[in-house]
């Protein structure tokens, strides 16, 4: 009797240990941030040093959408080559690639599947493909398709580069990854261009902007079943979309019009537009839900809006290009991927100045960090 004792006491012990070691070894984790540079690979920042430690390289592939896995175990990068790179985040390297289609580019993860935005080609879209066309077809023509080229003046296509006449081409679709296979379940049809990627605070519903023809879709998460599509005004492009803090509005930026609209999280209806500078494409609010801010490319500006009334209340210079940002993950700044300027700014998230620059980033693109916080991409 008093071995057994003894022995459940060491037990205890020895769990108790291994417990708090590992309590330990999660705090202490280091906290970075991971940033697509379109022709260099995935950058790794630590930062707590505020410094790029290590680049994961991926060939000529063109990364550009980025998202972590809940765990924060596997980064998943899409590639302009038309694939899911998908990366151990503790040895850096490549582990898996999932064929997505041509010119994937929006990637978030949402209960165990990755939505990936991408442009069909010959090669055809994914496996099981479903979705249907939108009941209300979208009016007028599209705006253009991109060409690669990301900066540019207002009033012209993705990234104010000419515009070429998309009409007659696929319209762009969302390939469903599921992540513990790694394997494509089934792909959504959209409108054409779809860019940002936004899910209703119940889980239930997936949203997209397709700017080539100034929509928004809706679907439902589980089974892709399109909701309904909202028109944006002609020519405007919508980009960036996030759901405010308590889930009753959506925030819409319009590229082309140099506005962002609120949508009545239920109704969708505009309640409210509001005039930016030039280029408005990420967008995000604060980690207190007091600020939101969005990423005005073309006038090298963030932008900070009074997060209810929607009011301007500042603006920051920063980079070219600056496209995706994200706050750290204590909230003290917020890191902007700005590609033209082949760097992510960093600012002070109390008066939103640039205390410091981080280089060696060519193109930058996207930016998440680990531990997940607010951001253009995700949303924690």
């Amino acid at each position: 009797m008093r071995c057994r004792t003894g022995y459940t006491r060491v037990a205890a012990s020895v769990a108790f240990a291994v417990l708090l070691g590992a309590g330990i070894g999660q705090a202490s984790a280091a906290a970075v941030a991971y940033v697509t540079s379109e022709t260099n690979g995935v950058g790794v920042i630590d930062l707590d040093k505020m410094t790029l430690t290590k680049t994961i390289a991926l060939g000529k592939d063109g990364p550009r959408g980025l998202s972590l896995t809940s765990d924060g175990r596997k980064l998943l990068v899409a590639n302009k080559t038309g694939d899911l790179s998908v990366i151990d985040t503790a040895t850096g390297q490549v582990v898996e690639r999932v064929k997505i289609g041509k010119n994937p580019e929006f990637v978030r993860v949402h209960r165990g599947f990755a939505y990936v935005t991408y442009e069909p080609g010959e090669n055809g879209p994914p496996p099981q493909a479903m979705g249907g066309k939108p009941e209300n077809k979208p009016e007028g023509k599209p705006e253009g398709k991109p060409d690669g080229k990301p900066e540019g003046q207002a009033g012209a296509g993705k990234g104010g580069h000419d515009d070429d006449d998309d009409a007659n081409s696929p319209p762009a679709e969302v390939a469903i990854v599921d992540l513990k296979t790694m394997k494509v379940v089934r792909s959504v049809k959209s409108g054409h261009e779809t860019e940002g990627v936004e899910f209703s605070p119940d889980g239930r519903e997936l949203l997209v902007t397709n700017e080539g023809d100034d929509t928004v879709s809706v679907y439902r998460t589980g089974t892709g079943k399109l909701v309904r599509t909202v028109k944006m005004d002609k020519g405007s492009r919508p980009r960036g979309i996030k759901a405010s803090p308590d889930g009753k509005q959506y925030v819409v930026t319009l590229e082309n019009t140099n506005k962002f609209v609120v949508l009545d999280g239920a109704t969708l209806k505009p309640l409210k537009t509001v005039d930016t500078k030039m280029g408005p494409y990420g967008v995000a609010f604060d980690p207190e839900g007091k600020h939101l801010l969005v990423a005005a490319a073309r006038d090298k500006t963030l932008q900070v809006f009074d997060a209810k009334t929607y009011e301007h209340v500042a603006d920051a210079p920063v980079g070219q290009r600056c496209w995706h940002f994200s706050f750290t993950p204590d909230g003290s700044k917020v890191l902007m991927a700005c590609g033209r300027s082949n760097a992510v700014f960093v600012l002070d998230a109390k008066n939103y100045q640039t205390v410091g620059q981080i280089g060696d980033l060519p193109l930058a693109w996207g930016i998440v960090t680990s531990p997940p916080s607010q951001g253009s991409i995700e949303s924690r």
